[in-house]
């Protein structure tokens, strides 16, 4: 109750903030928007000069590329960490937060929450909505249950992925430049593994399981029979590890926190 208090007051604090400055919420809304659009755009084209792509055929790899947008938009919402270096590291506002009753990682996640990352997520959710019915595919409530449960569990994936790589500021004095280079792995996710080579399969899969944020979990809902299928039921597990990971180097990078200094 008390973290849902502190939601509450945050979520009041950044709709006070939007309303003073309206022109810059509807600009960082449709900036994200149209990069969106312009990833699709991609795979439309893409499917201009082949029929399929690995097996996989456009409204397959359109579906894949929606769900992708869902975990992702609340991820980017609730886990928007990507100046936390800078500001809490460099700048010292990490002795502040260590200040407070709420557990340090609660407090910067709450700080730093980006609602409108959530409208991808509504458009991710309403492209999945369209191929599902292109594609012909059987629902039942239980179908919405399953995805709600591989949605959450490849939002912990990212958020341990990240939570890991942002503790790297703890270890280190000066920021680090792997959360971009991460952000641009993790774009393969929403593409089927097959078409790329063992070596990288074996990354997306095991090391930087971006592959489960994307590929895998949507397999289930298209009935694919290769491994992509089965991998798909692994996405809880995976989220719990790697979460579990992120949850323990952050813990231990505050540990070794020792202030801004004078």
């Amino acid at each position: 109750m008390f973290v849902m208090g502190l939601f509450w007051e945050y979520m009041k604090n950044y709709a006070k903030t939007r309303l003073t400055y309206r022109a810059d919420f509807w600009i960082e809304v449709l900036s994200d928007l149209l990069f969106q659009g312009l990833n699709l755009i991609f795979i439309l084209v893409v499917f201009q000069h082949t029929e399929s792509l690995g097996g996989w055929s456009q409204a397959e790899v359109v579906f894949v590329y929606g769900y992708f947008m869902i975990p992702y938009g609340i991820f980017n919402t609730f886990f928007n960490l990507w100046s936390f270096s800078d500001r809490y590291i460099v700048k010292g506002e990490m002795d502040r937060v260590l200040t407070r009753p709420a557990h340090n990682l609660v407090q910067i996640v709450l700080e730093n929450m980006d609602p409108p990352s959530l409208i991808g997520s509504g458009i991710g959710a309403l492209i999945v909505g369209i191929t599902w019915s292109q594609l012909g595919l059987p629902f039942s409530p239980l179908d919405l249950l399953i995805m709600t449960g591989l949605v959450l569990s490849s939002v912990m994936i990212y958020a341990g992925l990240y939570i890991a790589l942002t503790a790297i500021a703890f270890y280190s004095d000066s920021p680090t430049g792997i959360l971009p280079l991460m952000y641009n792995i993790q774009n393969y996710g929403r593409y089927p593994v097959g078409i790329f080579s063992k070596p990288i399969r074996f990354i997306l899969t095991w090391v930087l399981p971006f592959a489960f944020v994307g590929v895998y979990p949507a397999s289930h809902f298209l009935d694919r029979t290769g491994s992509e299928g089965t991998m798909a039921m692994l996405t809880p597990l995976v989220g719990v590890v790697f979460l579990a990971i992120g949850l323990t180097i952050w813990n231990h990078g505050v540990s070794r926190y020792r202030g801004a200094g004078s």
